[in-house]
């Protein structure tokens, strides 16, 4: 995978870590319609490419995301079109948040800046958050009068039980990075000229792990949501014997044999 040509994605390979950016600064990477189909294109082709062992989402400009573009939506003729095919496209859309969420590999969500709506919902569906120390959170919905979109409610419920997703999307409170990592919506806050550092060495060292057992991880987590203790037992037995006949477990046991670090090669 090279370098995308998009103008409102960005994407760049290193080493088996994926840097996606989200590139529209100057409206601090509010969502529109074109930024949002072509970031489900780079994360679709993320989510196939073996080449691809963990992907880091960011923002340029200093920001990650405010969410939708609300002096787009102020513009927008909401008769225009059926209801039918706005929530189609709409849905479309949200794929964005499911790929990060599913992809058989892990995903980091690097904050500086801040992170609203739903910008904060794809933030929430990567598996692994660091926010800079200034960073702005806030679930914003209610305050333009949406309900909220791209998993948000799924997410934070998961995150943080129902009760406390309640809250924030009820009242929008803005936090600070260190109140959310306090409630554990974040799990790392670094200083703000660090976020890029902090995100791209998580990013790599998670590309330089076991990579197809962090996908079965990542499935073992998913069944969790919903299924109950016999079925997830069933499905992590034999998850961890599919496990055992990688490449990347017998280097693992040799390496804690010969008393070095291992070297995963992903398969």
């Amino acid at each position: 995978m090279t370098s995308s040509q998009s103008k409102l994605v960005l994407d760049e390979l290193d080493d088996g870590l994926l840097t996606v950016v989200l590139n529209r600064p100057e409206r601090r990477n509010a969502l529109s319609s074109e930024l949002c189909g072509q970031l489900v294109e780079v994360l679709q082709r993320a989510a196939a490419a073996g080449e691809v062992r963990a992907v880091l989402l960011k923002g340029a400009g200093g920001t990650f995301c405010v969410g939708g573009d609300v002096k787009a939506m102020a513009q927008a003729d909401v008769t225009a079109g059926g209801i039918d095919d706005r929530i189609r496209q709409l849905r479309a859309r949200m794929e964005a948040s499911r790929l990060l969420h599913d992809m058989p590999k892990p995903t980091v969500a690097a904050i500086a800046g801040a992170a609203a709506g739903a910008g904060l919902a794809l933030a929430l569906a990567c598996d692994l958050r660091i926010a800079g120390e200034s960073a702005k959170i806030t679930t914003a919905f209610g305050k333009v009068g949406l309900s909220g979109d791209f998993g948000g409610t799924y997410f934070l419920s998961r995150l943080l039980g129902g009760a406390r997703a309640r809250e924030l999307y009820l009242t929008s409170p803005i936090l600070a990075a260190r109140q959310a990592l306090e409630i554990g919506l974040v799990t790392r806050v670094v200083a703000d000229d660090q976020v890029d550092t902090a995100g791209a060495e998580l990013g790599h060292a998670l590309a330089r792990g076991p990579t197809a057992a962090f996908g079965h991880m990542k499935q073992n987590f998913a069944l969790a949501e919903h299924a109950g203790l016999d079925e997830c037992l069933d499905n992590e037995a034999w998850r961890h014997v599919a496990c055992m006949a990688t490449a990347d477990h017998r280097e693992a046991a040799t390496a804690f044999v010969e008393k070095r670090e291992p070297r995963f090669a992903g398969r």
